[in-house]
């Protein structure tokens, strides 16, 4: 019923960090099902990103949305620091300027929804284009707010997959672990090469706990999302409430307050709702990303809310009682 734990450093003539072990393989053998491609698992999320940047010959060019991951940004802008690659900022919804860059690029990174202010990205388009541009850029998608029952991003033409499986596939706030997935045999190769070069391994216990944490997904996303939509419908309706963002499904809502005061004071009147950073847990957190570090270009009143499985209206009775001090 379970795959076992298996912390073993060497199988036979190797180290595990060459080929893995059978913890790994079941949970690859289950996130590659579920995206339709070759899964590796990493140390963390930022440990499947540094093997994607690892295709990227020195001195090609990468193209990251103005919003995204603040972890994501600060690898790439220290690759750029350091003359590895060149790097352009583009922004998420400008599709046309993404279809353009493509020609000249040699990865486009895309997150859809992105992460924090859940802008949504034309991935079809991108990956169009880059299929047609002279020398064709590689695309990969970070999957990790929409997961594999959110979005298919290799079905629509993408490369590479990525998902940091800290979040909404482990689900419960327990473990670091990053996933690649692609349809390619040759790319899935490097990336294991780099995972190996890297020193990137995931921990037994972590793949055993990422994979449990799969089992759950389809209810959890399910139950969270039908919490999200009613929560983010209440919030709009709020008057401290200037704006939200809600993809129409999963667990995460981004919503502005007037101003950063505003939003602090807010969090810090949460009793059920952790005001923590990280998302995908069976608790709802939430956080004013323009405080934390990188992510200073997000609006300053912005609160990212990741919806977990509490009582929905306990978590809007939270929401509305702390709101009630800022209006």
């Amino acid at each position: 019923m379970n795959p076992p734990i298996v912390p073993a450093s060497t199988l036979g003539l190797d180290y595990s960090r060459e080929e893995g072990t059978p913890t790994w393989a079941a949970l690859e053998t289950a996130i590659g099902e579920l995206e339709g491609g070759t899964a590796t698992a990493f140390a963390s999320g930022i440990g499947a990103v540094s093997a994607v940047l690892d295709l990227v010959p020195v001195g090609g060019v990468v193209v990251v949305p103005s919003d995204s991951y603040a972890g994501t940004r600060a690898l790439f802008d220290h690759a750029e620091r350091a003359g590895r690659i060149g790097l352009r900022r583009l922004a998420p919804g400008d599709t046309a300027a993404w279809q353009a860059a493509a020609g000249a690029a040699r990865l486009l990174w895309l997150e859809s929804p992105t992460n924090p202010s859940l802008e949504p990205m034309d991935v079809a388009a991108v990956t169009r284009a880059a299929a047609a541009a002279p020398e064709r850029p590689l695309v990969a998608v970070d999957n990790t707010f929409a997961t594999p029952l959110g979005a298919q991003p290799l079905a629509h033409g993408a490369d590479i997959v990525v998902h940091s499986a800290t979040k909404m596939i482990g689900g419960h706030s327990d473990l670091l672990l990053g996933l690649t997935v692609t349809a390619d045999e040759r790319l899935a190769g490097s990336l294991r090469d780099a995972r190996a070069r890297g020193g990137a391994t995931p921990g037994a216990l972590e793949a055993w706990l990422a994979l449990r944490g799969l089992r759950t997904l389809p209810v959890r996303y399910a139950e969270a999302s039908r919490t999200a939509a009613l929560l983010a419908e209440r919030l709009a309706a709020h008057p401290a409430v200037t704006r939200v963002r809600y993809p129409g499904a999963g667990a995460m809502v981004a919503f502005e307050l007037a101003d950063a005061a505003a939003a602090d004071r807010m969090c810090g009147l949460l009793r059920l709702i952790r005001h923590a950073t990280s998302l995908g847990g069976v608790e709802s957190s939430i956080e004013r990303r323009a405080a934390r570090p990188g992510d200073a270009h997000v609006a300053a009143g912005l609160l990212r809310f990741s919806v977990g499985l509490e009582d929905p209206d306990d978590l809007w009775a939270d929401l509305e009682r702390a709101l009630g001090s800022v209006v």
